[in-house]
């Protein structure tokens, strides 16, 4: 029967057998993901329950309404870093809004990115994951990281750090040395350094786990809120109830702005974990689909006073790694989240930050990526440099402002791309059949009495006067004795009226040297755009044909298009 309900695919043809393998992988996914989602809400400045909370509620909705039988949701270190930023533009703009509490914006801004989550499916817009290119998310991210980096050094020392930005908090705590708190500091180190060498030989207790339970450990036998290490505090043992936060509160127009930062970099990384896990596992992903079960995984904890989540790529890896089959596995390790806050409550509340803060660092230093950075200069140092443009975006403007950058770099990288199209001067080549570009293939001879120009790609307003000096000069150069140019636009699939009136231009030259203007291949689309700019009135329609073969015959005779 879950087999024939569409809103449940991640549970499809489950049966009982499943359990043997879905409850050990919900455990560990639970195990792993609970010191995370204690740490991660620091970066925002919220409590740690609501990390809880977004760990339970998000992997249930996205059990119910998500496609992936073993993705995994969850809070995420480059999703909250825009969260951080998201909300303290939001308490800036509105002073009314800093009498808010910061759990019901965050719950606002989960909301909205549901909503644009289930309106870019609505929209069909799933295409909106490929505006942040990989490169420009690996150079985003890291530039992220050493954000969250930066953020720690007060839970490190114990030093409240007034500044903001990369270099000013590092004066900071320089000319606050004499603050500093060395116990808190020197454990914050030694966990730092238990995580690394759990990476290092590659343990089988995950380093998070071992941290959290060494560091309650120890702060239960030693005191150490009694010797001046900031623990986490209360936790609340409960449930928090259904409830919408108070949007009349809160200035709007700044929760869409900052909700649509968040869904942008959500959704992008979260499709390329989907992606990365789907080329694994053999499992489709599409990305329409992903924005339903993504949009109630932030609907969801939303609505539970937490924040916006994303794909989790660690997570979703243990899941793998353990042997997960379906979502059950999701549900179990939201109903073992759900005891360790009913039962483990006590134990939580004397966890030390500065233990949270080395959780966060080493997080934050698993997103520079530098084998994917030393990868893409290695295949385009064009796309090297865009990763450093986004880079540079998140650390110098701020992290929200940041993923301006990055989209803005995104475009900008197309546009280039697309500005120069290839282009060139075709020929034949003796003994073989078809056409050969001129400047690549040297034994290629030009077609006598014709010449043949392709361009592979649109002509558009940004590149129509390139193109049209690229034609002209082509035009200008002609033999004497040529009778056509004939523009193959097999590879042209738009043509806007600049680029109609850049033809229009070149018409008009070659018919001063009584030249034949021919086109062919032309799209329809592009055909009614010439059309109605007179370009085709002026070149003749009996000079549009179907093919470069059928052009030479039909100009020059039948021996000219074998």
């Amino acid at each position: 029967m879950i087999g024939s309900l569409p809103i449940l695919r991640g549970l499809a043809g489950f049966n009982k057998d499943w359990l043997r393998s879905d409850i050990p992988a919900g455990l560990s996914i639970a195990a792993v993901g609970l010191p995370s989602a204690i740490a991660y809400p620091a970066i925002a400045g919220l409590p740690p329950e609501t990390g809880i909370y977004a760990s339970i509620v998000a992997p249930i909705a996205y059990a119910i309404f998500g496609p992936s039988r073993l993705l995994i949701v969850g809070p995420d270190a480059a999703t909250m870093t825009v969260l951080a930023a998201a909300m303290a533009a939001i308490i800036a703009a509105e002073p009314s809004a800093a009498n808010v509490d910061r759990v019901a914006i965050a719950s606002a801004l989960a909301l909205g990115v549901g909503v644009f989550c289930i309106a870019a499916k609505l929209l069909r817009l799933g295409v909106l994951a490929s505006f942040l290119s990989r490169p420009i998310l690996v150079g985003f991210f890291a530039g992220v990281s050493l954000s969250i980096l930066v953020g720690q050094i007060g839970r490190f020392t114990g030093v409240k750090i007034e500044s903001e930005g990369l270099l000013a908090p590092v004066l900071e705590i320089l000319g606050k040395s004499a603050l500093i708190h060395w116990p808190s500091f020197l454990f914050g180190l030694s966990m730092f350094a238990v995580l690394w060498i759990v990476r290092a030989f590659n343990l089988k207790v995950p380093g998070p786990v071992l941290v959290v339970v060494v560091s309650v450990i120890l702060s239960a036998l030693f005191d150490f809120r009694g010797h001046g290490i900031a623990v986490v505090g209360d936790v609340p043992s409960g449930f928090p109830s259904l409830s919408l936060p108070a949007f009349h509160q809160m200035p709007l127009d700044k929760i869409v702005l900052g909700s649509a930062a968040v869904f942008l970099v959500s959704f992008g990384a979260g499709i390329v974990t989907a992606r990365s896990f789907g080329s694994r596992t053999g499992e489709e992903v599409d990305a329409n689909q992903e924005l339903i079960g993504l949009g109630a995984a932030n609907i969801a904890p939303g609505l539970f006073g937490s924040f916006p989540i994303s794909m989790s790529d660690s997570r979703t890896a243990i899941n793998l790694s353990t042997g997960g089959i379906s979502q059950a596995a999701g549900l179990v390790s939201a109903a073992t989240l759900i005891a360790a806050l009913v039962f483990l409550h006590s134990a939580l509340r004397i966890l030390p930050i500065p233990a949270l803060a080395a959780i966060l660092a080493t997080a934050a230093i698993s997103l520079i990526d530098v084998y994917e950075l030393k990868k893409i200069w290695r295949i385009s140092h064009m796309e090297f440099v865009f990763a450093l443009i986004a880079m540079w975006g998140a650390i110098s403007f701020g992290v929200l402002n940041g993923v301006v950058v990055a989209v803005a770099a995104t475009f900008v990288y197309l546009l280039r791309k697309t500005m120069f199209p290839r282009d060139g001067l075709l020929g034949h080549i003796e003994g073989r059949h078809g056409f050969f570009d001129l400047a690549r293939f040297p034994e290629a001879r030009p077609v006598e009495g014709a010449a043949v120009f392709a361009i592979q790609g649109n002509i558009l307003f940004y590149n129509a006067d390139y193109l049209r000096m690229r034609l002209t000069a082509v035009a200008k150069d002609l033999a004497p004795g040529t009778k056509c140019l004939v523009l193959d636009a097999s590879a042209i699939t738009h043509i806007d009226s600049t680029g109609a009136a850049a033809l229009d231009a070149l018409a008009g030259i070659l018919a001063k040297r009584d030249i034949v203007f021919a086109i062919t291949d032309l799209s329809e689309e592009s055909r009614g755009i010439l059309e109605r700019a007179g370009v085709i009135k002026a070149i003749g329609a009996h000079n549009l044909f179907n093919g470069r073969e059928e052009a030479l015959r039909a100009l020059l005779g039948n021996a000219a298009g074998s």
